[in-house]
């Protein structure tokens, strides 16, 4: 997936391409997009489609009309039209799929104020594009230092120049509204070019910044995710999580959007359970529920009166409870049912099934192995037998 860029450097260190996921093979791409449908020949008498998706710096697609018939490919960098002046992208889709991606994303591939594409980069404007790129941090730095003299409580994360360089995109993250007008005046006489702020939410930050989760992967955002759902402290509930912020928010700050993924399992399988807040009357008193084992069907009753003292009930034993107090019937205690559960010892001695060395070899450090012929100070020792005739 990688291309000759991410190989290794010296010393075996991983060179990389230092482009966050937006080199230009279209190899190891973020969001990028199989063209399923290239070995596929047109019906007789249907034109291609006229759309082809671009994209720019990190995450940014968008799409544009070949109104001049040029032949691309995936991979082709190309000029496309701009607010002002041109801006210059990678093609990442060419064909039918294009006007599935519009319909997915909801664009009108009629409109006629679709944007165009004006020709194939010439090297000339490779050159301006790249020289522009290689100099975002720089501004980066000095817009950060213009923003701290100033007061303002926001962080600029990441800058886009446009690729002709007449425009520069700031993309920046703030708690409340800022003004930034001086900010702007400033930036323009520093940078001399046309400058745009645009707010971004936390989740789009730790997007266009990458890095790695506390899974030890990549995050989902930089990879393949591309809608952000909100996430709500539920979702933990419903998953039996402790509400631990430092365990359950992301590098953003906020809640991790993986807790999305398993919610509907454990939705579909809540339905089976009681709600928490339904007592169990016995003669003894009222039980509450205390804890819940949604996959392998236990729940733990507690009487009001001694809530230490935990009793482990099948998910059929509860349901039988409560029908029979649904009859004004109360059982005599919830020991009777804990005591049919035969606990199983899931617990198994560990076995070197694969001939695996010892994983604490390595905590006790290494003896030095003597020289051959030479004593603890290092002075060789003389011959056995030179000795023994001394003696």
């Amino acid at each position: 997936m990688g291309c000759s860029s991410c190989s290794t450097g010296k010393g075996g260190q991983p060179r990389g391409c230092k482009n966050n996921g937006t080199c230009g093979t279209d190899g190891c791409n973020k969001l990028t997009v199989f063209d399923w449908l290239s070995n596929m020949s047109l019906p007789a008498g249907q034109e291609p489609f006229d759309c082809v998706e671009v994209r720019f710096k990190n995450s940014r697609k968008e799409f544009f009309r070949n109104t001049q018939n040029i032949s691309l490919s995936i991979g082709d960098v190309v000029a496309t039209e701009a607010a002002s002046g041109h801006d210059v992208g990678i093609v990442t889709l060419t064909g039918e799929l294009v006007r599935v991606q519009m319909k997915r994303k909801k664009t009108d591939w009629k409109d006629p104020a679709l944007p165009k594409i004006y020709r194939k980069a010439t090297q000339r404007d490779i050159d301006i594009w790249t020289s522009v790129r290689d100099k975002e941090e720089e501004v980066k730095k000095r817009s950060r230092e213009l923003a701290i003299a100033l007061g303002l409580q926001m962080k600029i994360s990441d800058i886009e120049f446009q690729g002709d360089g007449s425009k520069a995109t700031f993309y920046y993250t703030a708690e409340e509204r800022v003004d930034f007008r001086q900010l702007i005046k400033d930036m323009a006489r520093a940078f001399n070019v046309r400058i745009e702020m645009r707010q971004i939410g936390f989740r789009q930050e730790a997007s266009r910044l990458g890095g790695i989760g506390s899974c030890g992967r990549e995050l989902c955002c930089s990879t393949w995710l591309t809608d952000f759902r909100s996430v709500n402290t539920s979702s933990a509930r419903y998953q039996q999580l402790s509400l631990n912020p430092q365990k359950l928010a992301g590098q953003c700050g906020k809640l991790k959007c993986c807790l999305n993924y398993e919610l509907d399992a454990y939705l579909d399988a809540l339905h089976e359970f009681p709600k928490t807040d339904v007592k169990l009357f016995t003669a003894r008193g009222r039980a509450v529920c205390q804890k819940i084992d949604i996959f392998k069907g236990f729940l733990w009753y507690a009487y009001e009166d001694n809530g230490a003292n935990w009793h482990k009930l099948t998910l059929e034993q509860v349901h039988d409870i409560i029908d029979k107090n649904k009859h004004d019937v109360r059982v005599d205690g919830l020991e009777e049912y804990a005591s049919e559960i035969v606990e199983e010892d899931t617990k198994k001695a560990f076995e070197n099934v694969v001939g695996q060395d010892s994983l604490t070899r390595f905590d006790q450090p290494r003896k030095k192995r003597r020289a051959k012929g030479r004593g603890k100070n290092g002075k060789k020792r003389a011959p056995r037998k030179a000795a023994r005739k001394k003696e």
